[in-house]
């Protein structure tokens, strides 16, 4: 049975280009989330670029770690990392092997398994909030660091996938500052790397950095 031609899986060479063409075209594209009790699937509305050596808001400015080392690695895979100590977020590697850059996945519109996502957000006040921001977004698709490397062009059965979805035309594509971006990262000048979907409910609300008060 062929897919339709919005449910094909997006090849490596998608990926395998400049971040910040990259990013803009993952809006509209749909990412499927596999889970022992069905699929999750989420219609991307929101995404951050980030490019490695020349970008100080990148986790890989400053060279390999344990943490960053799959955003080192080839295209089309998936880095998850863990922040503030309770959250995970979720990119896709993209650029050539060796660059470290990687699309944060900010949100996004559940589009089918709403009832799983649901159980995972229970905060959710309705279905537009169930993945509106990245770290919601990675716990309606239960994506935590076990899922960190999975490489999402894989053939065969993959837990992450992207399809081709339906793009998003270039005069509904909005873009500015990257959230919470801290110093010269965070200049929306310097690096307007926020993609969004104009007008969608399910894009997260700006804000920008703000130091962490150290608790007394």
């Amino acid at each position: 049975m062929i897919a339709p031609p919005d449910r094909m899986p997006l090849p490596r060479e998608f990926f395998d280009r400049p971040v910040l063409e990259v990013a803009p075209d993952l809006l509209g594209r749909i990412l499927v989330r596999t889970t022992p009790d069905g699929p999750i699937a989420v219609r991307l509305t929101e995404v951050e670029a980030y490019d490695g050596p020349n970008d100080p808001g990148s986790h890989a400015y400053r060279g390999p770690t344990a943490r960053n080392a799959v955003m080192f690695g080839p295209p089309g895979h998936v880095y998850v990392y863990f922040t503030y100590g309770m959250w995970h977020c979720m990119n896709l590697v993209c650029g050539p092997e060796g660059r470290a850059c990687a699309v944060l996945l900010r949100a996004g519109e559940v589009i089918e398994g709403a009832e799983l996502a649901r159980k995972r957000r229970l905060s959710a006040r309705n279905d537009k909030e169930l993945a509106k921001g990245p770290a919601r977004l990675a716990t309606a698709l239960e994506v935590g660091r076990a899922l960190d490397g999975t490489d999402a062009c894989a053939s065969g059965e993959t837990p992450l996938r992207v399809l081709t979805g339906t793009p998003v035309v270039s005069d509904q594509v909005r873009n500015g500052p990257r959230t919470g971006v801290a110093g010269d990262g965070g200049d929306g000048e310097i690096h307007p790397w926020r993609y969004w979907v104009a007008d969608d409910p399910t894009v997260s609300p700006y804000r920008a950095h703000a130091p962490r008060r150290r608790r007394s």
